[in-house]
């Protein structure tokens, strides 16, 4: 039987670090402040936004919304993060993505000021990936896997590493922040010949599954000894929420691995807070000197 990878106790160990954070800024005058830019009402961005909230308030972080309809104009939706950029008592802010299609992602995200970006939605955020860079911060959902791996000590440095999945919110910055912990990544994708993939995953010690793909990793992709990060989010046919791993064909094989849902999804919404304290002590810092 594998050891179970709960997120549950990082974010209970993180969310000390912050309080401490807010209760020295608080000393100071500041309260930390989260804003958070809605644009219509999808319901995985309602019940992710109940979730940073209830995180945000339990903190003693401050949240503002700012609610849009769904046909909302680029012009309006530039407009708000304009507002939220010169509110200097806003120091975080999270833009629920994907946008609509009328709006243009790319032109609307680089309006955002980078050092209010608490989820590298912004160019120069991603650039500071690569560099080292404290302009913005890394995505929170690719932070959450390091924060886990990190928190059951699960060595990083050198060791073989299948990351399914290349999205620019999730598996492109989880493998350049694996890749700075000096573990050696193989990206797959959905141009990976499946039998690539799955020759990569039975080679890896770590396999981090973000395609967002109904148990794409099953039994035959992993071997003893593995640790399994499953970072999907889907709904199967029972109504319930699963991950790209079919958990119960590789639990028995692997290992440790994380569950769906309570494993990388509890941690993200604490790494959102903790962006956000990150983001008033630098704006503190900055006002300071």
């Amino acid at each position: 039987m594998a050891v179970l990878l709960s997120g549950k106790p990082v974010a209970e160990h993180m969310c000390r670090d912050i309080r401490l954070r807010c209760e020295k800024l608080s000393r100071r005058g500041v309260t930390p402040t989260l804003g958070i830019v809605r644009v219509g009402r999808r319901e995985e961005d309602i019940a992710y936004e109940r979730g940073a909230i209830r995180r945000a308030e339990s903190l003693n972080i401050a949240v503002r919304r700012f609610l849009l309809p769904a046909d909302a104009s680029q012009q309006e939706l530039i407009q708000t993060l304009r507002t939220v950029n010169e509110d200097s008592s806003i120091h975080g802010c999270l833009l629920f993505r994907p946008l609509a299609p009328h709006l243009d992602t790319e032109a609307v995200t680089s309006v955002l000021a980078p050092e209010k970006d608490i989820d590298a939605i912004t160019t120069a955020s991603m650039g500071g990936l690569l560099t080292k860079s404290d302009i913005g911060f890394p995505p929170c959902t690719a932070t959450a896997c390091l924060e886990l791996l990190h928190y059951y000590d699960i060595p990083l440095k050198g060791k073989k590493i299948a990351m399914i999945g290349k999205s620019a919110t999730v598996g492109l910055p989880t493998a350049l922040l694996l890749m700075k912990e000096e573990a050696t990544v193989s990206v797959c994708h959905i141009f990976t010949d499946k039998e690539d993939t799955r020759s990569f995953c039975q080679d890896a010690d770590i396999i981090i599954a973000a395609a967002g793909c109904l148990d794409l990793i099953r039994a035959d992709y992993v071997r003893p000894g593995q640790v399994v990060v499953d970072v999907g989010v889907n709904i199967g046919p029972d109504g319930a929420m699963h991950g790209d791993v079919a958990f119960d064909e590789v639990e028995p094989i692997v290992a440790a691995i994380t569950p769906v849902p309570g494993g990388v999804g509890a941690v993200t919404s604490t790494v959102l807070a903790l962006h956000v304290a990150q983001a008033a002590c630098r704006s503190l810092e900055q006002r300071r000197s």
